[in-house]
């Protein structure tokens, strides 16, 4: 079995995209449990999630340009008989047996899994790159939850756990920052977005009360 990537492994790999993306003219954002542990999570991420701020842009033609410019970057059918797309990989350096190893890498644009437009004065650095700011990406962390929790899918319904671990931690490190949802800073926010936040918060609240306190802290609704 392949090994894993490693954290620097992970970083090199988003400092390669957003540098590519950079370069042909796009802002863009980590999220995901890259952008959770450039915060301070302590769970070291299995891929690279990546939101490039160009509504109009083809996610296809986006993972095409990392290909372009870097041939580490590569791309692989997906396994979905449906599928129209392609799943985007960056090489690593093989074992000694000479196992493959590689990572995987999500391109999304907003829009994609209700990612909203971010202004690109309000992304943030950590470590040098770019993040999804903090209170987005706990509320993005909520919505993976309730989607693999009520999912068909064994494999997803299992991932349910880990986000919770993510969202606990994430959770206490947004209430050491004194954010709350009614900043200034956090207007931009599209109502729609905010007020399905708060309904999974209500959906969380009744699995994990002892969260009722950090979510109220943040100036959300818990029951």
């Amino acid at each position: 079995m392949a090994l894993p990537p490693t954290y620097e492994e992970i970083r090199y790999i988003a400092d390669r995209a957003v540098s590519i993306f950079n370069e042909n003219g796009y802002d863009c954002c980590l999220f995901g449990s890259t952008a959770c542990a450039l915060y301070g999570g302590t769970r070291c991420p299995n891929d690279v999630d990546l939101i490039v701020l160009a509504p109009h842009a083809n996610n296809e033609y986006l993972k095409q340009l990392l290909v372009d410019e870097d041939d580490q970057f590569y791309l692989v059918p997906s396994r979905s008989r449906r599928a129209t797309y392609e799943v985007l990989w960056y090489s690593l350096p093989s074992t000694r047996r000479g196992t493959q190893r590689g990572c995987k890498v999500d391109i999304l644009i907003p829009g994609n899994l209700n990612i909203p437009d971010i202004p690109s004065e309000q992304i943030k650095r950590k470590n040098y790159l770019p993040v999804m700011p903090l209170l987005p990406l706990l509320l993005m962390k909520l919505q993976g939850w309730t989607d693999h929790r009520d999912s068909n899918r064994e494999d997803f319904q299992e991932k349910q756990h880990v986000d919770v671990e993510d969202i606990d931690e994430l959770l206490s490190i947004t209430c050491s920052t004194r954010t709350r949802i009614s900043s200034n800073s956090l207007s931009w926010l599209p109502g729609e977005f905010v007020q399905d936040g708060q309904d999974r918060i209500r959906e969380y609240v009744e699995e994990f009360p002892q969260s009722a306190l950090q979510w109220q802290t943040l100036g959300f609704e818990a029951y």
